[in-house]
């Protein structure tokens, strides 16, 4: 992590294709080193440069610019003016909450982490590590993935257009078991867009009841005039009474209350859910390995 944050020292943002390139010459890798992959088929190089990489993002070191492309944060700077031997996750966890809350293991039920502990002092702690079994191992593994998936999934979505967003939830909707085929969906969303509506989907595949949706790729919090606007929207449609307003975002304390003191029903999607319903339903998702856990079966194995 250290060698490819110092990559970014210069403040010009880096591609990470081309970091990577730079991080296998820093280590002085050889050709057959480069190539060699993982089980699931990716290169070695690529895989541990892209956790680095996330690791220094969760901490607040790097932060993405576009699309594949990173930049160095003032945080960043900072930890290079008296940069320790070498970075590890313990370390991150250590000076960064952020960091901490997503690479930190769980804490056992005997052990209780009290609310406001400083991050570093819940990283050091002795009762913080309790032994795992290998299957709570792969357990922890599989939840940090899914974390690093998520981002990534909003980052990506970011860089795309608006009317990718718009077919992204469409698609999104229809996974979910809504609508009836993708081009009727895409009919629909391909509508003129007035009154703050983005699409319309079919509840169910006989059309019975249809629901407006609003996406849009806000940055920051989503308060409550822009749920008011889309809601007013609704109202302008006779028959509307249900709703879903997504975001890349978050949604305001205000802008939730708002929306489930309504007499219509109006869904809030927020970035991190939407990125767990992509990772649910399959949508821009793929899977690159399977591991099967088994256990003995001891019915094979009992004698009468």
């Amino acid at each position: 992590m250290l060698p490819l944050l110092r990559i970014f020292a210069n403040g010009q943002p880096h591609r990470m294709k081309d970091v990577i390139e730079q991080v296998a010459d820093h280590f002085a890798l050889t050709a057959s080193e480069r190539a060699e992959t993982l089980d699931a088929g990716t290169r070695r190089i690529v895989s541990n440069v892209g956790w680095a990489r996330t690791d220094l993002g969760k901490a607040g070191l790097l932060v993405s610019v576009s699309r594949g492309t990173w930049c160095i944060t003032d945080l960043g700077r900072e930890l290079l003016n008296d940069p320790p031997d070498r970075l590890s996750r313990k370390y991150l966890s250590s000076r960064y909450p952020s960091h901490a809350a997503y690479a930190s293991p769980a804490t056992s039920p005997s052990t209780p982490i009290k609310l406001g502990t400083p991050a570093a002092a819940v990283a050091t702690s002795p009762s913080f590590a309790p032994v795992e079994t290998p299957e709570e191992t792969i357990s922890r593994a599989h939840r940090v993935l899914q974390a690093a998936l998520a981002d990534e999934l909003l980052e990506q979505i970011k860089a795309n257009s608006p009317s990718f967003f718009e077919r992204l939830v469409i698609q999104l909707l229809l996974a979910m078991g809504y609508g009836g085929s993708v081009a009727n969906a895409g009919q629909v969303l391909g509508q003129s867009h007035d009154g703050g509506i983005d699409g319309v989907i079919n509840e169910d595949k006989l059309g019975l009841d249809s629901i407006y949706v609003q996406a849009k790729r806000w940055e920051g919090v989503v308060g409550r005039p822009i749920v008011q606007a889309f809601v007013g929207s609704m109202v302008g449609r006779q028959a509307a009474s249900k709703g879903v307003l997504l975001t890349t975002s978050t949604f305001s304390q205000e802008a939730t209350s708002y929306a489930r003191g309504l007499n219509m029903r109006v869904v809030l999607i927020d970035g991190p859910t939407l990125a767990r319903l992509m990772i649910d339903h399959g949508v821009g998702v793929a899977t690159i390995t399977t591991y099967q856990i088994m256990r003995i079966d001891s019915d094979f194995f009992a004698e009468e």
